[in-house]
């Protein structure tokens, strides 16, 4: 299940802000010929575990949307950053992702909106070890190569992470590599530590035994965001309305029987059914709008970012936040 877009989901954001013109080009040329952004579309990112997979192979969207006079188009993809990439461009209108991708995107001038967000799953994400591995502590990770998705929530849990343990993120070695290529480098050796979410989590305990070091319980809240391109929202509040509604009610479905969730998803992600069931427990459901204590973690979160110089600017998360109807 691999679309054009996520092919080119790994280029880097050097490479979207130097040729952001010709990218949106192309990943727009990518897609179906209804999904321009002339046409009556939304266009959705979405990766390969959560509830928008959830509400895409439902098909209850689509009759919500049809109602507004609106279709919906879906591009899958690799991470976070990539997503928010191809809504930096153009490419798509609407997505979901963790706690730093928005940060790193809206720093990079991305024009999006946070329109709601999942409450906290510290338990969703973690900083793994082999299970033969004589690291025992976050202290031990001083001088060893950390790999991780650069942008994605668990940057910030290993800065978090490092600093309660005495450490700063100069300490280690990070190694910059998407989930699928973390995985391999982490069963060969030729990492000390993985920090990852669910469900590669999961599936990194479950078939190798991955042991976890530390998860995001007293360091990070985890939150899952939902985010819009902002003319889009503008111009169609009932359609991001529709979709926020759709996945509220997924949500809900999820949560009263994570286990028919499972075997749902575990055809798609290629992740058995149990250890999917593991992951969607560690997972929070309940969509709602941006409250202030949010806005303020995740304003904490961008303040750190920028304090190791990881961040181009200063940027202030209130100013993309969807403002609630009056």
């Amino acid at each position: 299940m691999t679309s054009t877009i996520t092919r080119q989901g790994r280029i880097t954001r050097r490479h979207v802000l130097a040729g952001g013109t010709a990218l949106a080009a192309g990943l727009a040329a990518g897609l179906p010929r209804g999904a321009r952004a002339a046409d009556k579309v939304i266009r959705i990112g979405y990766q390969k575990y959560g509830s928008l997979v959830l509400l895409k192979g439902k098909g209850a969207l689509e009759p919500a949307l049809k109602d507004l006079g609106f279709s919906v188009t879906w591009t899958e993809f690799a991470a976070g950053p990539q997503l928010l990439e191809a809504l930096n461009v153009g490419a798509i209108d609407f997505g979901t992702v963790g706690e730093a991708p928005p940060i790193f995107a809206q720093a990079a001038g991305a024009p999006l909106l946070y329109v709601a967000n999942e409450p906290p799953a510290p338990e969703g994400e973690a900083i793994l070890v082999p299970k033969d591995s004589p690291l025992k502590t976050v202290a031990d990770l001083k001088g060893k190569r950390v790999a991780f998705n650069k942008g994605s929530n668990v940057q910030f849990l290993v800065v978090k992470a490092l600093r309660a343990n005495g450490l700063d993120y100069k300490d280690i070695e990070p190694v910059y590599l998407p989930p699928a290529d973390a995985r391999a480098a982490f069963e060969k050796g030729a990492i000390d530590a993985w920090a990852i979410w669910d469900p590669f989590q999961a599936a990194a305990e479950a078939a190798i035994g991955a042991r976890t070091l530390v998860n995001g319980v007293g360091l990070v809240a985890n939150h899952q965001f939902y985010l819009a391109e902002q003319k889009f929202t503008d111009a169609n509040p009932q359609v991001v309305d529709a979709v926020l509604k759709g996945l509220y009610d997924i949500g809900e479905e999820v949560r009263a029987d994570p286990e028919a969730a499972a075997k749902k998803l575990s055809p798609n992600v290629g992740i058995p059914a149990p250890v999917l069931a593991i992951a969607i427990r560690r997972q929070a459901f309940g969509l709602k709008p941006l409250t202030p204590e949010v806005v303020e973690a995740q304003q904490a979160i961008a303040d750190t970012f920028f304090e190791l110089g990881l961040l181009p600017k200063a940027i202030k998360v209130a100013d993309v936040v969807r403002k609630a109807a009056s």
